[in-house]
């Protein structure tokens, strides 16, 4: 049995242009660059299992950005804000003379 049919992605060049940079910078936080491979490939064809093999995540990984990426476009790549206070840097405390 198969659930429902993936999201069809179809991408403009700018948009692919954009997801590309973010797959090849250096520079760029894993997560997004693993967001960007996953619409990259949903936008060449490619089933969810298919993806979640490419890039070794799970199928509801892949799901969740095909779904964020066709709802919002660039914009649902990014992190949505987390409940709860902001984590606080550890600074270190010189010691009291």
């Amino acid at each position: 049995m198969t659930g429902p049919a993936a999201v069809r992605i179809v991408l403009s060049e700018k948009e692919r242009f954009e997801l590309e940079a973010r797959v090849r910078r250096r520079k760029v936080a894993r997560a997004d660059a693993m967001r960007a491979e996953i619409v990259l490939l949903a936008a060449d064809g490619l089933n969810n299992c298919a993806i979640a093999d490419e890039v070794d995540v799970s199928r509801m990984t892949v799901l969740t950005w095909r779904k964020r990426f066709a709802a919002r476009r660039l914009d649902g790549l990014d992190d949505e804000p987390r409940c709860g206070a902001p984590r606080r840097s550890e600074t270190r405390r010189s010691p009291r003379s």
